[in-house]
């Protein structure tokens, strides 16, 4: 029924016809007579830049050599009956969306199955994908901003408060505006074991608080591994500690670390280096339809040892345009479905040796700094553990001028996996160029003479292994 109307349709009115026409394919017509016309109606649309008549149709279909005469004469008995009624176009555009995202999802499941019974070419790992895009299949109707009549509504998204996802940690806030945006890719640059999964646990622990849905993907630890970190953290207990607590003490402290807690944390694991970002738009598929979870943030651990939707390893390929491809994807994903998304980065080994981390320490990828929205850097060296405090360096800012307190410290709690503000008058010791801090100002009253480098820095000895970057 649906498609007879849709055919109807696209012959008797136009308007409706060029909105749906880029949408359609001849596979989501499984009868042979009402895909033939289709095609047929879709190549006089694209050769002619308009809709044939009846009759048209009827001359076009007689000149097919592949329909025998009983389908020819079904495809004449199909055309004869449409009719001139009008139909509310909204409705029509609005059926046939979900027509085409029904058969999307009923063609992919078939292939999937085929697949499986050895009757195609393809391998089982290409499922996933062609599930993904099935079920991405939607109408993009929307044809751009028209800057004299959308002005108004331009002027009103100027007076518009940006939802952002804030952090607990104060200078994070600073240099943010107040928060990560939404359809935005925020990456740390840091070495092995500097606390890049420090700082995505602990703050996903913190967006718990203001009751947001977190997904934590991970594709290094052990889902419970992740847990345990945020058990560590939310309970503001060390991990030996942790692991030592008898079960009714562990429940106590968990249920009052949540007691204030109404947002979900979901943590999904992935084997190394095989998910890419269409295993991440499966996920959140089914934990929408599963648990009518919906993330309000999502975590990425880590950017480097995820997979490519678009590229495969090897060949051709070089690091530089696979892991920009990566970081594209993800992007993509952010924008999608309208959260910010943090991952993570090693430095390359320049970067592992140098106490003032820069862009050109990205391992692999410049294409990563050019792609992402927010990156900053953490530093640690022998001084600033002792003084149980890291460094952040901000690489890149689309939030805020990145040059305006371009360098700060956090504390750091290794072994409750948690990070805390470092008291203002003690940032006035990082003497950068760059730090616009005002002697009246709130960050502080001024710098002393001492630079980081002499303060938290040690020069460099023989022995890499003496310093964590």
């Amino acid at each position: 029924m649906i498609e007879n109307t849709i055919l109807e349709n696209l012959v008797l009115n136009e308007e409706y016809s060029r909105k749906v026409i880029p949408f359609l394919s001849d596979e989501y017509f499984s009868d042979k007579t009402e895909r033939v016309i289709f095609t047929s109606i879709r190549d006089f649309v694209n050769s002619y830049n308009g809709v044939p008549t009846k009759e048209v149709l009827h001359i076009s279909l007689s000149d097919r050599k592949d329909l025998t005469e009983d389908e020819y004469n079904k495809t004449t008995e199909i055309i004869n009956s449409f009719s001139n009624r009008e139909e509310n176009v909204e409705w029509l555009v609005d059926q046939t969306e979900k027509f085409c995202k029904d058969k999307s999802v009923y063609n992919a499941i078939m292939e999937s199955i085929h697949i499986i019974d050895g009757k195609s070419t393809k391998t089982e790992n290409s499922i996933p994908e062609i599930l993904s895009d099935a079920l991405a299949v939607s109408f993009d109707t929307h044809i751009g901003h028209d800057y004299i009549e959308d002005s108004e509504e331009r002027y009103e998204s100027y007076h518009k408060t940006e939802s952002r996802v804030p952090f607990d940690l104060e200078f994070f806030n600073i240099i943010s505006n107040g928060g990560t945006p939404q359809k935005t890719l925020n990456v740390i640059l840091a070495g092995t074991g500097v606390g890049k999964s420090l700082f995505m646990c602990h703050h996903a622990a913190n967006c718990l608080t203001p009751n947001l849905n977190v997904l934590y993907i991970t594709c290094e630890m052990a889902e419970e591994k992740i847990a345990e970190r945020i058990d560590a953290n939310l309970m503001d207990i060390t991990l030996d500690d942790l692991k030592e607590l008898p079960k009714e003490m562990y429940d106590k402290k968990l249920n009052r670390a949540v007691s204030n807690i109404s947002g979900k944390l979901i943590v999904k694991e992935y084997p190394t280096a095989t998910a890419n970002a269409n295993h991440f738009r499966i996920l959140l598929d089914e934990l929408k339809i599963k648990k009518r979870f919906i993330p309000d943030i999502i975590f990425i651990d880590y950017l480097n040892i995820c997979a490519s939707s678009r590229l495969k390893t090897g060949g051709n390929v070089n690091s530089y345009t696979y892991i920009k491809s990566i970081a594209e994807e993800l992007r993509g994903l952010a924008v999608e479905n309208n959260v910010p998304v943090f991952t993570a980065t090693q430095t390359n080994r320049s970067g592992f040796t140098n106490t003032d981390v820069g862009l050109e320490d990205t391992s692999e990828s410049f294409g990563l700094p050019a792609t992402a929205d927010f990156m900053f850097a953490i530093i640690s060296t022998e001084e600033l553990e002792e003084q149980g405090q890291v460094l952040v360096k901000q690489l890149k800012n689309r939030y805020n001028d990145a040059f305006s307190n371009k360098k700060f410290v956090v504390g750091i709690t290794r072994a409750k996996m948690k990070l805390s503000d470092v008291k203002k008058e003690e940032q006035v010791s990082l003497v950068d160029t760059n730090q616009n801090y005002k002697e009246n100002d709130s960050f502080g009253s001024g710098f002393n003479s001492r630079s980081f480098d002499e303060k938290f820095t040690k020069r460099k000895t023989n022995e890499v292994s003496e310093w964590k970057i």
